[in-house]
């Protein structure tokens, strides 16, 4: 596994131009602490473009969310592993246990090189009403939790989940489970399709272990300044 940095933000390129895609991961590579793609860019470029972006040294967040029967995404996790030698890998904690456990073990076949399992609990666009809409009663943050401690006890070496359920989770499973936070805007920024949000001070201080930061970075006029001053900020 490439080597986990103490700087807490990862860069989400959300781009699929593998050029545009580039330029952005070489003018935040030496300040952010890593680089997040996902489906869009992998979609669009394959293995080779994640290679491309990332080469063998930067902190990779792979985020392609698996989500099949277990033998798929043990495969999967399998496959990925070996190709990037990711940090960090996601999975939907919604595919159950069987699924959640088969990636895990998987991951585990590579022993001090092995990524970290991550479930997707409820997705940063998601409220209330669209729970209700999928048929989940209650409150977002009782589903996240119930996620999480399904997620914790079938072997997942965290979750991916809002900066509003943080504290709570936390407080239910403890210091060692990983949390990592998409949904992060800065002050002042537009909070675009992200419904649950908090600023990445706010984020961090709250137990986060690593930010997930996108469209603030990727699509600011000077990608490198704006990732610097987020950073200055946290620090």
């Amino acid at each position: 596994m490439r080597k986990l940095p103490s700087n807490p933000v990862f860069t989400a390129i959300d781009k699929y131009d593998l050029l545009e895609a580039k330029k952005v991961g070489q003018e935040v590579a030496s300040i952010t602490g890593g680089i997040k793609l996902g489906k869009e860019f992998f979609t669009a470029n394959g293995p080779q473009g994640i290679l491309e972006v990332v080469g063998t040294d930067i902190p990779l967040f792979l985020d392609l969310k698996f989500h099949d029967i277990p033998n798929t995404v043990a495969g999967a996790v399998r496959s990925a592993a070996k190709a990037f030698q990711p940090n960090m890998l996601t999975i939907h904690a919604g595919g159950g246990p069987a699924m959640i456990r088969a990636a895990a073990d998987a991951s585990a076949e590579f022993a001090e090189a092995r990524p970290w399992i991550l479930a997707v609990t409820v997705l940063t666009s998601m409220d209330q009403d669209d729970l209700a809409a999928t048929g989940v009663a209650g409150q977002t943050t009782d589903q996240v939790i119930r996620l999480a401690h399904l997620a914790q006890q079938n072997g997942a070496d965290g979750v991916i989940c809002s900066p509003l359920e943080i504290s709570a989770l936390r407080a239910e499973c403890g210091p060692d489970f990983k949390l990592v936070v998409p949904g992060i805007r800065p002050a002042g920024s537009d909070h675009g399709d992200q419904k649950r949000v908090k600023t990445p001070v706010e984020a961090l201080r709250e137990g986060a272990d690593y930010l997930v930061i996108g469209r603030p970075i990727s699509n600011a006029a000077d990608p490198a300044a704006a990732v610097t001053k987020i950073v200055q900020e946290l620090a």
